[in-house]
């Protein structure tokens, strides 16, 4: 019996794994995730990476190794991270190069440090850097869609990087992505540069939303939109993907092998326990479109999921639902830049966290070298 998982590609929908470790790959799970659930990408972010190196002994010896040099803490994380993303790019190579779809999936995703999330040119600088260093043509370089990422994710577009812009959460920022994305080509069209192999993701953020604005709702009378704005919210943001990408001007672009920036669901583990645990995967499955998942939100749709195409259902009940919150007074404009600078935190927390952790083993595996004879 065909995987409920696998069953979500019929209607058009590829699913990511918001997951990566040195186990998941050698393990053999990852290549079974790929065959059995048709998992057909991988994102990762600082949050990710934290956990898989701080709570294992997979990376102890790199780290040793890594620490005889004068590499800082950055450094030999990201050597650490090269080397994860680039075994996972190869188990996904099949994917990426079948022949029907060349370059639509197999994608694996690795972010540059969130402490530069507020610098255009420092961002761009480490793209360049990370896109580099991978050397593999399925892997994505994870830009902020923040206000100061646009120009650095055009700029990556236009030199033919591929970008997964994350961090979405307003319907306004998502538009300039993709108008970031378009800019991004036509440039490399001016240059007479190919854009046929060129693939980006945005990826829009959805339980932190709901998280954030079930409270105001309760506060403003509107208690049975609880759990619902997120899923309102990613229906029209796929609504503006469909007008942006059947435009004259993108038509040019497609004649010429473009392919659109697919819209991703991410951050689509439920967090409150009141509602079903696939929610946000159940209600947004639809064409064009990539959901990357964790691990255990993935087992628990193996286990229950009830796939159908659900992404344009309701489209009247969406728009209203965003129109009796601005009725309420509650400002979208205020809450989108509070999440999204809270995202920033999210990640830089842990992201520093990791860093220290490092820096630990580092100074050990000095002092050990240290008073080892030559």
């Amino acid at each position: 019996m065909t995987s409920k998982v696998k069953q979500i590609h019929d209607f058009g929908q590829s699913i990511w794994l918001d997951f990566i470790d040195r186990k998941v790959i050698l393990s053999g799970e990852l290549k079974k995730l790929i065959e059995e659930d048709g998992v057909r990408g991988v994102t990762s972010n600082p949050a990710i990476f934290e956990k898989a190196i701080s709570s294992s002994t997979d990376y102890d010896a790199d780290i040793a190794d890594l620490s005889k040099g004068d590499k800082t803490n950055e450094q030999i994380f990201f050597a650490l991270a090269v080397e994860d993303i680039r075994q996972a790019c190869d188990l996904l190579s099949n994917v990426y190069n079948e022949e029907e779809v060349v370059g639509a999936d197999g994608y694996v995703s690795l972010e540059v440090s969130p402490f530069l999330a507020e610098d255009t040119h420092a961002t761009i600088d480490q793209a360049r850097e990370l896109w580099k260093a991978v050397g593999k043509d399925n892997v994505m370089i994870k830009i902020p869609g923040t206000e100061s990422g646009l120009i650095s994710i055009r700029t990556a577009i236009s030199e033919g990087i591929n970008i997964n812009v994350t961090l979405l959460f307003s319907l306004d920022r998502y538009e300039a992505v993709a108008e970031a994305y378009i800019s991004g080509l036509e440039e490399r069209v001016a240059n007479n540069l190919p854009v046929d192999r060129v693939s980006s993701v945005a990826s829009f953020f959805l339980s932190r939303i709901d998280i954030l604005v079930d409270p105001l709702l309760d506060q403003n009378g509107l208690g049975e939109l609880k759990g619902e704005v997120a899923i309102a919210s990613a229906k029209l943001a796929y609504q503006i993907y469909k007008r942006v990408f059947s435009t004259d001007r993108w038509k040019r672009l497609a004649e010429k092998g473009a392919v659109p920036q697919r819209l991703l669901w991410a951050s689509t583990s439920n967090k409150n326990p009141a509602f079903k645990d696939t929610r946000y995967v159940e209600a947004l499955i639809g064409p064009d479109t990539v959901n990357t998942i964790p691990l255990e939100t993935l087992e628990a749709y193996r286990d229950h999921g009830t796939p159908a195409s659900r992404l344009e259902d309701n489209l009247e009940t969406a728009e209203g639902i965003m129109e009796r919150i601005d009725d309420a007074g509650i400002d979208m404009g205020a809450v989108t830049k509070q999440l999204e600078e809270e995202g920033i935190e999210k990640f830089i927390v842990p992201f520093r966290k990791l860093l220290d952790a490092i820096g630990k083993q580092k100074d050990d595996a000095k002092k050990f070298f240290g008073t080892s004879p030559i």
